[in-house]
């Protein structure tokens, strides 16, 4: 399209002709949250409720800064910068349409990199009544096999003898707590919107190791002060690609150097529980409820473990993208019956939820063919994610004598995944993890040791001891080594 336009506030009246853009005065918005961790997903969930509710009712006292916090957050922040914080957002739905807007929601963007003691100061301020997380489950530095703080830490180490200019999000919150404190503030709230059950608990047990560690006094008023709600969050937002950058700029000639592609299901349900005020979020569709746990148990053992059962299979068979895995009735099967067979049985009640209904839903969102969202996506971080979505399944099955063979395979085939690191093809695949290496060094002992894997206690606590999981998971684990066609091995059990 000719006559391209620059995303910017000051092109905004110009933009509006093409593409629906905020209708609120922006330059009145004041920071009252502070998100940290701002990538694709907080653009696509909190910014866009954000965005609906100024849209709505204006509210001026609920912006969003952004902080990042690792160098990793430089180009985004570049971008927003740039950008005036304004950036396309494109809903796709599964008939094909699709429908853009511009989100105006994040005023700022900050760099906990460049200037820590600026960034402590935005969280300290008066007006920051929510400092909201999306720091991926990596980011929360506990062991998840037992759940305690991970003192061993180098950034931890760093933070507990330099408060002043801390790396971690615990250092952060703590030294902002701090300011809050001795300025005679009311606390404000820690919101965690990443998928860790009981987001809000693990957030607060995690600060409070590490404030007792650094200043015990500091720790105790968090501790009565401090409120952190669990959430459940959802909507599918897979990676930016080239190809979106270049729609936006030659459907509607905008240039943006950063929109989110995302699905046109959304959810947010957050406890009513907030230090200093919140959001009216409720006008604008969010769920607020006393326990939010059957809630996040049920989206995180479907949801998520279906992600991530499709994702490893899907990459051994050589499946590029989940619809790709929903186009395959193999997998489609597979996936219904870990749902049906497995996870559904250790789900809480969920009132006021069907769940055939939730799975089938899945299924429909899983195979959007206008997502694509990519395997390699799915799988990354498997080592944080996994303990929580699907071994946990595996043990509450074994714990109940009820099927673990579905959830089984999938370990088995992880396993492979980290050693072999490629499909049935032969073809390489993108590993990213953490502990890829520590991976990679367990799983080659598969040939001598077929439970080498599973003896990873960090990761899979004492499973290698159970007679029952230990057992099939050898015999599944040979066979995959021995015939490396997963969608064979899934359809024996179908």
């Amino acid at each position: 399209m000719e006559n391209t336009l620059q995303l910017n506030q000051q092109n905004l009246n110009q933009i509006a002709a093409r593409i629906p853009c905020p209708a609120y005065p922006r330059n009145e918005l004041k920071a009252g949250m502070v998100h940290i961790g701002v990538g694709g997903f907080h653009r696509a969930h909190q910014a866009f409720y954000t965005h609906k509710l100024q849209e709505k009712l204006n509210a001026p006292a609920w912006g969003i800064c952004g902080i990042g916090l690792r160098e990793g957050d430089r180009k985004m922040h570049d971008v927003l910068k740039m950008q005036d914080g304004l950036y396309t957002l494109i809903v796709k739905h599964p008939d094909g349409t699709i429908a853009p807007q511009i989100i105006g929601s994040i005023t700022d963007f900050l760099l906990g990199v460049d200037d820590p003691m600026f960034v402590i100061a935005r969280m300290a301020d008066s007006a920051t009544k929510i400092v909201s997380l999306t720091i991926t489950e990596g980011g929360y530095n506990f062991n998840p096999s037992t759940g305690e703080f991970d003192f061993g830490n180098p950034d931890t180490q760093h933070d507990l003898k330099n408060p002043d200019s801390p790396k971690t999000v615990y250092g952060f919150l703590t030294a902002a707590l701090k300011k809050r404190r001795d300025a005679g503030l009311k606390a404000f709230t820690v919101l965690s919107c990443d998928n860790i059950q009981h987001n809000g608990d693990v957030t607060r047990a995690m600060l409070l190791s590490f404030a007792k560690e650094q200043n015990a006094a500091l720790a105790t008023w968090i501790e009565r002060e401090v409120c952190f709600p669990n959430s459940m969050v959802d909507r599918i937002t897979p990676v930016t690609t080239q190809a979106d950058i270049a729609y936006v700029a030659e459907t509607y000639g905008i240039e943006d150097a950063w929109p989110v592609t995302c699905e046109p299901f959304i959810q947010w349900v957050v406890e009513d529980k907030f230090s200093d005020g919140r959001p009216e979020f409720e006008k604008v569709g969010v769920q607020f409820v006393p326990d939010v746990k059957p809630y996040e148990k049920m989206k995180l053992r479907l949801l998520n473990a279906g992600h991530s059962v499709l994702g490893i299979l899907g990459a051994l068979h050589g499946h590029k993208t989940i619809n790709a895995c929903m186009e395959d009735k193999t997998f489609v099967t597979y996936l219904r019956a870990f749902m049906d067979k497995e996870a559904t049985p250790v789900l809480d009640e969920v009132k006021g939820i069907d769940l055939t209904a939730y799975k089938d839903s899945l299924e429909a969102r899983f195979a959007n063919p206008n997502i694509k969202d990519s395997v390699s996506r799915i799988c990354s971080e498997s080592s944080a994610k996994l303990p929580k979505f699907l071994i946990a399944t595996l043990q509450e099955n074994l714990a109940a004598d009820k099927s673990i063979e579905y959830a089984t395979l999938v370990m088995a085939a992880w396993c492979y995944y980290s050693d072999k690191q490629t499909d049935k093809n032969g073809q390489p695949l993108e590993i990213i993890d953490a502990l890829s290496t520590e991976l990679y060094e367990a799983a080659k002992q598969t040939i001598t040791d077929p439970l080498a894997f599973i003896k990873q206690q960090s990761l899979f606590g004492d499973l290698a001891k159970n007679e029952r999981f230990a057992e099939l998971y050898g015999a599944m684990v040979q066979k995959i080594y021995a015939d490396a066609n997963i969608k064979k091995h899934m359809q024996e059990m179908l």
